[in-house]
């Protein structure tokens, strides 16, 4: 099994240990902005069984039609080249329907991708504060939505989990449903509106693979395991 991970300068390390766990038949592929062009993404996710989309630095507003570069908890720097060659690895698996799990950055992005947009600072906006503080993600509460995949997966309405974002979607994409809320309504996770006619994928805006409990929570170990479940139904 190959599962393609785009590369992140925030801890990237964290995302094949966890993917892997103790399985040593998973390899990892590195999918990064600097060693893949564009026209060789399509081989490269072609190449992979499922694909994860990391979290990291914030995605510039162009993508998402918004002019304002300058933000509370921003640092004014961005990446256009790992933008740009994230979206075409996402659409490229959507193509190829391969699954896609997204993380953090990686659920903006997929929110973006599919033409919705950003709430560029939270507190900005009146919601608590999410980011990581003194070397330690937040962490507050979630409420999941009945009826949907990630309740199915997880078996469980309502949990604590981590967090480390400034950001968050804002409005959300046709193609997407809220999957997941924080009480302050930050958006939590997505998936599909009409999953029964798209390939698998989840987004979640917290960090499963660095959850202190990860082998034994489920909103890091049943997602793991739905992903690779749903990986090897396609081999």
């Amino acid at each position: 099994m190959k599962i393609g991970i785009t590369f992140t300068e925030s801890r990237w390390d964290n995302y094949p240990k966890w993917i892997q766990g103790n399985d040593a038949t998973i390899e990892i592929v590195a999918l990064h902005w600097d060693k893949h062009g564009l026209t060789e993404i399509w081989d490269a996710v072609a190449n992979c069984d499922g694909i994860v989309l990391t979290g990291g630095v914030d995605i510039h507003p162009k993508f998402y039609e918004n002019e304002r570069l300058v933000f509370p908890n921003g640092d004014g720097e961005f990446n256009e080249a790992r933008d740009e060659f994230e979206m075409h690895v996402f659409e490229t698996a959507l193509n190829l329907e391969v699954p896609v799990l997204a993380i953090c950055r990686g659920l903006q992005l997929v929110n973006v991708a599919l033409g919705g947009d950003l709430i560029q600072d939270l507190e900005e906006a009146g919601k608590k504060n999410h980011r990581r503080m003194n070397e330690a993600d937040d962490e507050h509460a979630i409420t999941v939505t009945e009826n949907t995949l990630l309740r199915e997966i997880t078996g469980v309405a309502s949990a604590l989990v981590n967090g480390a974002h400034h950001q968050a979607i804002g409005r959300l994409s046709d193609e997407l449903i809220v999957s997941a809320l924080s009480p302050d309504g930050v958006v939590e996770a997505v998936e599909w509106k009409h999953k029964e006619e798209d390939p698998w994928m989840l987004a979640v805006q917290w960090h499963p693979e660095r959850m202190k409990d990860q082998d034994s929570n489920p909103f890091s170990k049943n997602i793991r395991e739905a992903f690779l479940k749903e990986i090897n139904k396609k081999r």
